[in-house]
């Protein structure tokens, strides 16, 4: 019987993530059902690895004012505080203050996709979220109200990806690239602050 490797468990999840990722890219032909296989292939994945309190789903956000964002592919969000506003047929609609990150996946990386991502996410961005104190283990803290929660995820970013990106990227948008994280040729998360 071989011994427990970390790094072994952490490189099969990779690998059975890009594979996941290959079969979808190779497999199906319609855009939409591929895009749609590929977020599900990162909802599963964060969905089996994110603590219980935080949920992930692809939804639609809205603020105390009654302004929604654009629908977004991948929402990470607190569900042991925060309440759907509205949950039928697998649509969602989750209230800003609740989420701590959004994700737009997409299968090539080029200037309008991530131009395209960019516009989707300034959806949320634009939200007006209330401050209100957050339980956790640590005591409670507040929530900045223009930003958001901060997401405390690592960057794993490709050699000279984020460089690329920003260059391509329209001017306002340069500086906000803060997260990337690349699995294989498979498929991209990016994330924007």
């Amino acid at each position: 019987m071989s011994a427990w490797s970390l790094p072994q468990l952490f490189e099969n999840i990779h690998n059975d993530i890009d594979h996941r990722l290959s079969t979808v890219r190779r497999s199906v032909a319609h855009p939409g059902s591929k895009g749609d296989g590929s977020e599900s292939v990162w909802l599963n994945l964060l969905k089996t690895y994110l603590p219980q309190r935080y949920q992930c789903d692809s939804a639609f956000i809205v603020d105390s004012e009654g302004h929604f964002s654009e629908q977004q592919d991948v929402v990470i969000f607190d569900r042991q505080y925060s309440p759907f506003v509205f949950h039928y047929e697998n649509q969602k609609i989750i209230p800003a203050e609740s989420v701590y990150a959004v994700f737009e996946v997409k299968q090539t990386l080029n200037a309008a996709n991530v131009a395209y991502a960019q516009r989707k996410i300034e959806s949320v961005r634009t939200l007006v979220r209330t401050s209100l104190p957050i339980p956790h283990a640590g005591g409670p803290e507040t929530v900045d109200s223009h930003c958001g929660r901060h997401t405390g995820a690592r960057e794993r970013l490709a050699p000279g990806i984020r460089e690329a990106l920003a260059r391509q990227a329209p001017g306002k948008y340069r500086k906000r690239l803060v997260k990337l994280w690349v699995r294989g040729e498979s498929g991209f998360l990016f994330l924007y602050q």
